[in-house]
C-alpha cells in the first residue's frame, strides 16, 4: 500500500539543481502533410466502419422481426391446437349465406362477433357491427369500396388471437423494428399497462407491421385456379359471397405447399428501401398520421421478412415471386396469384409502387391456401 501524501513545512523541503540543457537544431513536430495524412486515415477508418456498424444494426432489427414471426408461428399453433387445426378469422363461416356483417344482423336479429381490441379505461374496445362499415373488418379482405385494402388479414393482433401471444394489442411482438411509421406511433401506447390503449381516440387504431395471407383464409374455392372453378369458369376468382361456405376457413392441414406457401409477412416495404418511405398514392388517407408507407410489393427490389406455412421464416423477394409467377403462366396459362377480383389486373394496388414491380403473392394468391406463392429452386 502507497504512502499517503503528506502535506510538509517548506522548510522541510530539499532543493537540488537542475542543470539546464539545450538543444539546438530545429524543433521536431507534425508538418502539415503529415497530419493531412492522419486525418486521411481517420477519415477511411470512418468511411469503413460506419457502413459496417449500419449493416450490423440492419441485420440485428431483420433478425429481430424474423424472432417476432417466430413467436407469432407458435401462436399460429397453439390456436389450431384449440381450434381443430382451423385457422384465425373474425367472421362466421356462414357470413355467405347472408351478405355482409350488416346484412348478418339484419337477417337473424343478432348482432355478428365484433374485432375485439382489449380492455383499457374502465372498458372493453373493439370495433362494433352495429356501426355503419365496420363490417368489412371481420372479412378477410375487402375488394371493393373505400375499405378495399382492409380486413381481418391486417388484424391478427386482436384480442381474439393476441392472447395467444402476451394479452396486448400493442405489444412489440406486432411490431417489425424497421417500421419506423408503426413503431414511432404506438411507442406511447405499449407504455399502458392495459390490453388495449386508445391514444388517438376512438378512430384512431394503428395497424400491426404483420399480415397474413388473405387468400389463404378463404374457401379455397374462392381463388380456385381456371382449371377447377366450377363457380366461375376459366377465371381465377369468384366472389365470396356467391358461395355458400366462401368464408369458412380452411385448415392448416389442408396446404398442399407449405414450404411455398406465405403465411405471415411485413406489409410494408422495410428492405432494401428506396428515398422515400411514405407514399404520396395515399397521402389523404395514411394510416399511421397521414403516412401510408410503401406496401411489401411495391418494388422490385422488396424482401418481406415471411413466415411460410411449414414455420420456417426468411426473405421472400417480390423479384422471386415474379419469376416464379412468370414461370408457372409459362407452364399452366395462368400465375400464381389472380388477375381476375375486383383489383383487376394491377391486384393490390400495384398502380401505387416502382416500376418493374409487379406482383400480389400472399395477398391474391391462386387457390388460396393450397396454392403457392414461390416455385422453388430456379
Amino acid at each position: 500500500m502507497a504512502e499517503p501524501l503528506r502535506p510538509r513545512h517548506a522548510s522541510s523541503l530539499r532543493c537540488r539543481k537542475v542543470s539546464m540543457r539545450t538543444r539546438h537544431g530545429t524543433e521536431t513536430g507534425f508538418t502539415i502533410i503529415e497530419l493531412l495524412v492522419v486525418i486521411s486515415i481517420i477519415a477511411l477508418l470512418i468511411g469503413i466502419l460506419l457502413p459496417a456498424i449500419g449493416r450490423a444494426r440492419d441485420t440485428a432489427k431483420v433478425t429481430q422481426s424474423e424472432s417476432n414471426l417466430r413467436n407469432l408461428a407458435v401462436a399460429h399453433a397453439n390456436y389450431a391446437a384449440n381450434w381443430n387445426d382451423r385457422q384465425f378469422t373474425l367472421c362466421r363461416d356462414d357470413l355467405a349465406l347472408y351478405g355482409n356483417a350488416g346484412d348478418y344482423n339484419a337477417a337473424t336479429g343478432a348482432e355478428h362477433p365484433p374485432v375485439l381490441l382489449g380492455w383499457a379505461e374502465g372498458g372493453l374496445w373493439g370495433y362494433w357491427m352495429d356501426w355503419p362499415g365496420n363490417y368489412v373488418l371481420v372479412e378477410p379482405l375487402r375488394f371493393t369500396g373505400a375499405q378495399k385494402r382492409l380486413g381481418a388479414w391486417r388484424l391478427p393482433n386482436a384480442k381474439q388471437f393476441n392472447q395467444y401471444v402476451s394479452g396486448r394489442f400493442y405489444d412489440d411482438v406486432w411490431y417489425a423494428p424497421k417500421d419506423d411509421a408503426a413503431v414511432a406511433l404506438v411507442e406511447t401506447a405499449q407504455e399502458h399497462p392495459g390490453e388495449f390503449s386508445p391514444t388517438g381516440g376512438n378512430d384512431s387504431v394503428f395497424w400491426t407491421s404483420y399480415c397474413t395471407s388473405p387468400a389463404s383464409l378463404f374457401n379455397p374455392d374462392v381463388f380456385a385456379n381456371p382449371s377447377r372453378n366450377r363457380h366461375n369458369p376459366g377465371q381465377s376468382f369468384t366472389a365470396p359471397y356467391s358461395i355458400p361456405a366462401g368464408f369458412r376457413s380452411p385448415s392448416y392441414a389442408q396446404s398442399r405447399y407449405p414450404d411455398l406457401k406465405t403465411h405471415m409477412l411485413e406489409h410494408h416495404w422495410l428492405q432494401n428501401t428506396r428515398g422515400a418511405f411514405c407514399n404520396p398514392c395515399f397521402m389523404q388517407n395514411g394510416d399511421f398520421d397521414g403516412c401510408q408507407p410503401y406496401y411489401f410489393n411495391h418494388g422490385y427490389e422488396s424482401s418481406p421478412v415471411t413466415l411460410f406455412y411449414d414455420g420456417h421464416i426468411r426473405l421472400a423477394g417480390v423479384s422471386e415471386a415474379m419469376n416464379a409467377d412468370e414461370r408457372m403462366t409459362s407452364q399452366a396459362g395462368y400465375g400464381l396469384w389472380s388477375r381476375d377480383t375486383p383489383f383487376g389486373a394491377d391486384g393490390y394496388l400495384i398502380q401505387c409502387g416502382y416500376d418493374f414491380g409487379d406482383t400480389s403473392f400472399h395477398v391474391l394468391t391462386i387457390d388460396g391456401i393450397i396454392g403457392r406463392d414461390l416455385i422453388g429452386s430456379h
